[in-house]
């Protein structure tokens, strides 16, 4: 068996892999090499930012399964891939405390205003300045999957009352007011205060918030993506910000990424954009490589593996059905 890895590991997380396979041959391809690596490979885990001939490693029929290193999937689910028989699980909720961490940091620098302050205090300006209150507004999370409910979790000691919708809306939390299919989601808009994107990218909700969506939103109210840009229109979003329809946005994703400089959005006072780090973390090597691990030994015991794509087409594990999910206690 021969396992390539595509993640920035170090030596120590190799040796844990090959500790977890002990009949295993594990390669570190890295960026440089995967493209080539995956033709000979079994096993893949990692996050290719390079391009990849799924069509050409799905024809020569020798890889089995695919880990993602990633909670987003949408650099591996090609069409190839979905219409293949290949296994693929996701590192849906792996990441997510990071990510909810930015998440609160861009929300309670937006609603305090710390831009505006950190601007005054380049030029020594000691100024009151009106700000805004998070504690006991109403926040709605489209997309309740890992990062959703670690989001609500954070969230919910400031007093806010939380509404959600999912595709699968199951499990609803006690700190969660209401947990309504994806449906309704125009009846969450007309009603929150600060609607964040915690959502996957794939056909369906790519360009979901258009002019259309926006316009649904509660005027005043605040966007917050820290999920994949594309979910978003550009200029859309630039348009609903320009006529104040839309009280600011805090962006940790956008579309394009890298955001160009000619992008209205760097300009606007009530923009928050950071570049994509929600994510990062000093633990995230470590925790990725504890989902493989235990994925691997469910491999070779023939159980089911964690964060399973029982549809690829959606790109995430389904929530109650039955799957193991990374942080619902499965054994290891």
């Amino acid at each position: 068996m021969r396992i390539v890895l595509c993640y920035p590991v170090e030596e120590s997380h190799v040796e844990r892999i090959a500790a977890a396979a002990p009949e295993a041959e594990v390669v570190d391809a890295g960026q440089e090499r995967v493209a080539a690596e995956l033709f000979a490979a079994d096993i893949y885990c990692g996050h290719a930012k390079v391009p990849v001939d799924w069509e050409g490693v799905v024809r020569a029929g020798r890889l089995r399964w695919i880990q993602s290193s990633a909670a987003g999937m949408d650099h591996c689910l090609v069409p190839a891939v979905i219409r293949s028989d290949l296994v693929v699980t996701s590192a849906s909720g792996v990441l997510s405390d990071q990510v909810a961490e930015h998440a609160l940091a861009l929300l309670t620098a937006w609603h305090r205003s710390l831009p505006t302050f950190f601007r005054a205090q380049e030029n020594k300006e000691f100024i009151r300045r009106p700000t805004r209150d998070l504690t006991g507004s109403t926040v709605g999370i489209v997309g309740f999957g890992g990062v959703g409910r670690r989001v609500a979790e954070v969230l919910a000691p400031l007093s806010t009352r939380i509404l959600a919708t999912d595709l699968f809306p199951v499990e609803k939390p006690p700190h969660v007011e209401a947990l309504w299919p994806a449906d309704r989601l125009d009846q969450l808009l007309r009603q929150v205060d600060v609607v964040i994107l915690a959502l996957p990218l794939y056909d369906d909700t790519r360009a979901m918030f258009d002019a259309s969506a926006l316009g649904k939103m509660k005027p005043g109210a605040l966007l917050a993506n820290v999920a994949r840009g594309p979910l978003v229109v550009h200029d859309d979003l630039v348009a609903a910000l320009s006529s104040g329809h839309l009280a600011g946005a805090v962006l940790d994703v956008t579309d394009p990424e890298p955001l160009p400089p000619e992008s209205p959005l760097w300009e606007m006072p009530q923009v928050i954009v950071t570049p994509h780090v929600g994510g990062q973390a000093a633990w995230r090597i470590d925790r990725m490589t504890d989902l493989f691990c235990r994925n691997l030994r469910r491999w070779q015991e023939d159980r089911p593996l964690v964060n399973y794509l029982a549809d690829k087409r959606l790109g995430f594990p389904i929530r109650g059905s039955g799957t193991p999910i990374w942080g619902d206690g499965s054994d290891p």
